[in-house]
């Protein structure tokens, strides 16, 4: 049983961390290469990872999605050890409105426009940090969406998520929190069970001496004297 709860244990904290990894912020230096408008088609496995259409518009299984094609920094411990090396990355351009995760993004055209105007051309490059959050996945044809960007002029700059350091450490707070009124509930709550129990361990006892002493005393008035 105890294997059965730690295995169980587990698997809540990997859920937990995953979520965490998937909708937190994150921060990458690329260099925008090209932007585009493709028709995607949503199946009931991908559908989930997709915000939703951009607002005022209607929501359609088939719908088009604005992508951003990059060529991105590669780096280590969430983007705070980057490598010389470089991968294409693609991330996607979408609202996500009121919706989960909360980012309140209603501007994906104005995000575009924006990357357009900061694509590196042959001779000129120019970096910026992208702020997305998802993943990226070829098998299911999912892309992280984008929801900043910002030029910098050095692509070894060292972007601090700020965010994520206070948003886990409240996250640690809380938990920590939570863990010791539960404990300190459970302490009282066991001391209070074992002062009734004693008292009813008590009462018990003192019923059965009574009882007893009833049972002698009918016994020694039905004794037969000679």
């Amino acid at each position: 049983m105890r294997a059965v709860w730690i295995s169980l244990r587990a698997v809540i904290v990997v859920l937990a961390l995953a979520l965490l990894h998937y909708a937190l912020p994150q921060h990458d230096v690329a260099r925008i290469t090209s932007t585009e408008v493709i028709r995607m088609d949503f199946s009931s496995v991908n559908r989930v990872f997709y915000a939703q259409s951009d607002s005022a518009s209607a929501e359609h299984e088939t719908r088009d999605v604005r992508l951003i094609n990059t060529q991105r920094r590669k780096s280590f411990l969430l983007g705070f050890i980057r490598r010389d090396a470089e991968g294409v990355m693609v991330y996607r351009n979408e609202d996500t409105g009121w919706i989960w995760p909360p980012y309140f993004k209603f501007d994906s055209s104005d995000l575009q426009a924006v990357a357009s105007s900061n694509m590196s051309v042959p001779g000129l490059e120019r970096w910026v940090v992208i702020t997305h959050y998802g993943w990226r996945n070829r098998f299911l044809s999912i892309y992280p969406n984008a929801v900043g960007i910002r030029p910098v002029n050095d692509p070894d700059v060292v972007t601090v998520p700020w965010f994520n350091i206070f948003f886990l450490a409240f996250l640690a707070f809380g938990y920590f929190l939570l863990r010791a009124m539960w404990r300190q509930f459970r302490r009282r709550a066991t001391g209070l069970f074992r002062l009734n129990a004693g008292a009813v361990a008590g009462r018990v006892g003192d019923w059965a001496g009574l009882a007893r002493g009833r049972l002698l005393t009918w016994l020694e008035s039905r004794r037969w004297n000679p």
